[in-house]
C-alpha cells in the first residue's frame, strides 16, 4: 500500500489494533496500521483469554492458529494464608462455543494475529512510525509522523496505543479513575518448576501472591510489594529467589524470562469517540488484572466497533451508528473495572483480622450450593447487554430480554455439514434466525432483499429430526439441526422466534414471527443502515476466513 489515503488508520500493533485491522480486512476497508515500536512485544502481559475473545478470533479465521498457545478450561483456586482452599472457579458450559477459562501466552498470539493480515492486500502495518499530530475537517483525518515520513489521511482514526495514548491526548478528553498505592512484582518463568496446568491465588495478608500456567510451559509469579520495599530490591535476583522460595524447590535455578513491577489502575477514558477520533483497550480503559479482563475488554471493543466501522466505510450504514460504539461499551468496560477493582480488594487485605473476617464470609458463602455454583460458573461476570446503541426492544427491555445479548453459538449440523459451530455456518455478517420458520417468508420480499443486499445469511434452525425434510426450501436459506438441543432450548427460554444477529453476534432485535417486518423496518432504522444502493453501496466485499494453523509459530509480518 504506497497511498497515502486510507479508510482508517489503527494507531497502535498490539492485540486490540491488530483484531480490528483483521476485522476490517475482511471487510475490504483499505487500512494502515501504525507502530511506534519496531516490532512486537515478546513477553507475557495478558495471561488469560475467555470464551467471547476466542469466538472473536473465530469469526476472523485465527482460531486454529491461537488454540495451540492457549491451556483451556483452566481451574482458578483461591487459598487462604494457610493455603486452605477458598473457592474455586470452573466454569462447566461453554454457551459461546469455547471454554469460559482460558490461560494463554500473548506474544505467540498477537503473532498470529499479525500473520493474519498477510492474507489482505489492502492492509498495512508500518513499524517504527510514531503519530505526532492528528487534524480532523469534515470528510476526513489527516494524521501526521515523526521524521522524514508523508502525512495519511484518513476517514476515521482509531487509538489502540496503551494506557499512555497518544490519540487519548490529542482528543483532550478525560482518563477518570484511580490509580492504586500498592505495587506488585511480576516474574515471568520458562520450563515451569511447577509443571501442573490450573492457577492460584493466595489472599495471604503476610504477601498476597498470584501463581498462573499460561502455556508452553510458562509460569507467572505476581507478588505484593510492601510499603517499605524499593522498585529496585523487587528486581533484584536475590529478592526474587526469597519470594519463589515457598513455591519452587530451588528459586535460584528458575529460568526468569521477566520481573518488572507495576501499579493496578481503575481508569476510563470521558469519551470513547469525538468525531472522526476514537479510543479501544487500554487507551479507553484501564483495569486491574484480577479478572484478567484487561486484554479481553480490548478485544470486546474490537470486536463491537470493527462490523460499525466497517458498515459506514461501506456505505452501508450512517456515520451515526458510530456513536453506538461509545454507548454500548463504556457501561460494560465500567462494570469489569469495577467488579476487577472489587476482587483485588477482597484478595489484597494484609491487615490479619480483616483477612480472617474474610475468609469466614467466604466458607460461609461456599456451604450455600447456590453461591457457591455462582462462583464456580462464574456468573457474577457481567455479561455485554445493551438496553440503548445499535438495538431494538420492541418494549422496554426487561432482564430476560434478549435484544442486546449475545446468542450462544451450539454445535450444529446442515445438510452438507455435521457437528459445526453455529458462527462458522452463518458468515461474517448480519444474520437472520429462525425457529422453525423460512425467514424469506416470515420477512417477506422487500425486506428480505434488503438484508441481502447487506450480505446478511438467512438461517432456519430445526429440530434434527426435520434436518432433512425437503418442505419450504430455499436456496438461499441455510437449514441448521439442533444438534444437541441447544438451540431449542434457548427459543423455549423465550417468547420470541426471529432473531436479528449483528456481525458481533449480539442479537440486534428479536420478537415473534408475524412481526419480523415490522422488526426489519425498526431496526433499519435503529442501526443507520441504508438501503442497497443508496450510497453507491453494494453487497460488502468479504474475505472468507480460512483456517491458519499452518501459520502457527510464525513471527507474522516483519518491519
Amino acid at each position: 500500500m504506497t497511498a497515502t489515503q486510507v479508510d482508517v488508520v489503527i494507531v497502535g500493533a498490539g492485540p486490540v489494533g491488530l483484531t480490528l485491522a483483521n476485522i476490517l480486512g475482511l471487510q475490504g476497508v483499505s487500512t494502515l496500521v501504525v507502530e511506534e515500536r519496531d516490532s512486537l512485544i515478546d513477553y507475557p502481559r495478558g495471561v488469560g483469554l475467555d470464551d467471547e475473545s476466542l469466538r472473536t478470533f473465530q469469526s476472523i479465521g485465527l482460531v486454529d492458529a491461537i488454540l495451540p498457545h492457549t491451556v483451556p478450561n483452566q481451574i482458578l483456586r483461591f487459598y487462604d494464608r494457610n493455603r486452605r482452599l477458598l473457592a474455586e472457579m470452573a466454569p462447566p458450559d461453554a454457551r459461546f462455543g469455547w471454554p469460559k477459562r482460558n490461560g494463554f501466552v500473548q506474544p505467540m498470539v498477537d503473532a498470529e494475529l499479525l500473520a493474519g493480515l498477510d492474507r489482505f492486500g489492502h492492509v498495512e502495518v508500518a513499524w517504527g512510525r510514531r503519530m505526532e499530530s492528528a487534524g480532523e475537517c469534515d470528510d476526513g483525518v489527516t494524521v501526521e509522523f515523526a521524521g522524514d515520513v508523508p502525512a495519511v489521511r484518513a476517514r476515521y482514526l482509531v487509538g489502540c496505543d496503551g494506557g499512555r495514548s497518544a490519540t487519548h491526548h490529542l482528543m483532550g478528553v478525560s482518563f477518570d479513575g484511580t490509580t492504586s498505592a500498592t505495587r506488585w512484582v511480576v516474574i515471568d518463568l520458562a520450563n515451569d518448576p511447577l509443571g501442573h496446568p490450573n492457577s492460584e491465588v493466595g489472599a495471604d495478608p503476610e504477601r498476597p501472591y498470584a501463581s498462573i500456567s499460561i502455556a508452553h510451559g510458562i509460569r507467572r509469579f505476581e507478588f505484593m510489594i510492601h510499603a517499605d520495599e524499593t522498585d529496585e530490591q523487587a528486581e533484584d535476583p536475590e529478592f526474587v529467589a526469597r519470594l519463589l522460595a515457598p513455591f519452587v524447590p530451588h528459586p535460584d535455578k528458575v529460568d526468569v524470562i521477566r520481573r518488572r513491577v507495576y501499579t493496578h489502575h481503575s481508569r476510563i477514558a470521558g469519551a470513547f469517540r469525538k468525531g472522526r477520533m476514537m479510543l479501544a483497550g487500554d487507551a479507553a480503559h484501564l483495569m486491574p488484572v484480577w479478572q484478567g479482563q484487561g486484554y479481553n475488554s480490548g478485544i470486546r471493543d474490537a470486536a463491537n466497533l470493527g462490523w460499525k466501522l466497517a458498515a459506514v466505510v461501506n456505505g452501508h450504514a450512517g456515520d451515526a451508528l458510530l456513536d453506538s460504539y461509545d454507548t454500548e461499551r463504556r457501561k460494560h468496560a465500567r462494570a469489569m473495572i469495577d467488579l476487577s477493582t472489587m476482587v483485588g480488594r477482597v484478595i489484597s487485605p494484609t491487615n490479619r483480622r480483616v483477612a480472617a473476617l474474610r475468609d469466614k464470609v467466604i466458607r460461609g458463602a461456599s456451604v450455600v450450593p447456590t453461591l457457591k455454583r455462582y462462583v464456580l460458573e462464574m456468573r457474577f461476570k457481567p455479561m455485554p447487554r445493551y438496553d440503548q446503541g445499535a438495538v431494538y426492544h420492541a418494549k422496554p427491555p426487561t432482564p430476560t430480554a434478549p435484544a442486546g445479548t449475545l446468542f450462544i453459538q451450539p454445535r450444529v449440523d446442515t445438510r452438507t455439514q455435521s457437528n459445526v459451530l453455529l458462527d462458522d455456518v452463518i458468515g461474517p455478517g448480519f444474520a437472520v434466525l429462525c425457529w422453525n420458520n423460512n425467514p424469506r417468508t416470515l420477512l417477506g420480499a422487500e425486506a428480505f432483499d434488503r438484508w441481502k443486499a447487506l450480505g446478511a445469511s438467512f438461517i432456519a434452525a430445526r429440530p434434527s429430526t426435520q434436518l432433512h425434510w425437503p418442505g419450504h426450501d430455499d436456496q438461499e436459506v441455510v437449514i441448521v439441526g439442533d444438534r444437541t438441543g441447544a438451540l431449542k432450548g434457548w427459543f423455549d427460554a423465550h417468547t420470541e422466534s426471529v432473531l436479528v444477529l449483528r456481525p458481533d453476534r449480539c442479537i440486534a432485535g428479536a420478537d415473534i414471527a408475524q412481526r419480523a417486518p415490522e422488526l426489519s423496518t425498526a431496526l433499519f432504522d435503529v442501526l443507520h443502515l441504508t438501503r442497497g444502493g443508496d450510497n453507491g453501496a453494494s453487497s460488502p466485499v468479504l474475505y472468507v476466513p480460512q483456517p491458519t494453523a499452518e501459520s502457527s509459530g510464525t513471527v507474522g509480518r516483519t518491519p
